[in-house]
């Protein structure tokens, strides 16, 4: 059992991560573990990334500050889960947090969630109101866990079992999967005709349907991933005390330049990179390089 804010005695900054068993991965990207306590306050920001997000706390709920949806007001949870999304959201503690987030693909969506992606869009809601008493039952069990593989591995076996009950998670249609699929192959570069025409349905069509099943239109999606894309690249350069070099990580990333990268980064994480990875530069060295962070 982790123990509670009052028992520790020493700064804790514990980080893990776990990629999921092959037939997963199609559907989750990986799982983050964290467990902080003693540190100083900070707030984070919640940004858009290409994956639902899940989270399962074993102490301190989940404070945020803001939503991605200007309508929602804060709010703490003791299990979450957060629809795709294109403004950030704002998380705050007060030095001690500690759970497990899942980055869940939109394709994983109906399997594992049991409801379609574009239900949860731009939300973030109680962990129950989309798993039942399933939420509460396995944030007991991973709480009472003697570590982090044994979490990992009861994640593993509850959403390895609601795949498989869901017959792998096939009733997303195969235009969609090819679309979403093609977008993140294209790092967010593709067009939303390209994608139209390799399915056979009218642009029209395939916004309604995309926009459905994972929450966000083809063209904002696209964005999504480029920029989810640019910023893990930033990160690692960060982490690694490498050059950013903005100008070259624009061009590679499909930026018209470096004033398209900062005015995206505005957009979508509400601050430049440069502001960005000094808020988060302690998360970085921590691991938070690639999916690693604590949303």
């Amino acid at each position: 059992m982790t123990a509670s804010p009052s028992a520790a005695a020493t700064v804790v900054d514990e980080h893990a991560w776990h990629v999921p068993p092959a037939e997963l991965r199609p559907f989750v990207a990986g799982y983050a573990g964290f467990r902080q306590a003693g540190i100083e306050p900070a707030r984070h920001r919640g940004l858009p990334s290409p994956f639902l997000t899940v989270i399962f706390t074993l102490h301190e709920p989940v404070a945020l500050a803001a939503h991605a949806e200007p309508g929602q007001p804060p709010a703490s949870y003791q299990t979450l889960v957060g629809g795709l999304h294109t403004t950030p959201a704002l998380i705050v503690h007060d030095g001690w947090q500690s759970g497990v987030q899942l980055m869940v693909s939109p394709l994983g969506a109906r399997a594992l969630l049991g409801m379609p992606a574009g239900e949860l869009a731009g939300k973030d809601v109680d962990g129950e109101a989309v798993l039942g008493p399933l939420a509460t039952q396995l944030q007991d069990r991973l709480r009472y866990a003697p570590g982090w593989p044994q979490r990992f591995a009861i994640l593993n076996e509850v959403l390895l079992s609601r795949l498989r009950a869901a017959d792998g998670g096939t009733s997303v249609s195969a235009e969609i999967r090819h679309s979403w699929l093609s977008l993140l192959r294209a790092g967010g570069n593709g067009t939303v005709a390209d994608l139209a025409g390799e399915t056979g349905w009218s642009e029209r069509y395939l916004r309604t349907r995309f926009v459905g099943e994972t929450g966000l239109a083809p063209k904002a999606a696209a964005r999504v991933i480029r920029f989810h894309r640019a910023r893990q690249e930033l990160a690692r350069r960060a982490a690694g005390a490498r050059p950013l070099a903005l100008a070259e990580l624009a061009a590679t990333y499909g930026y018209f330049d470096q004033a398209h990268l900062d005015r995206e980064f505005r957009s979508i994480a509400g601050c430049s990179p440069t502001a960005w990875l000094a808020e988060e530069f302690r998360n970085i060295q921590a691991g938070g390089a690639h999916e690693r962070e604590p949303w």
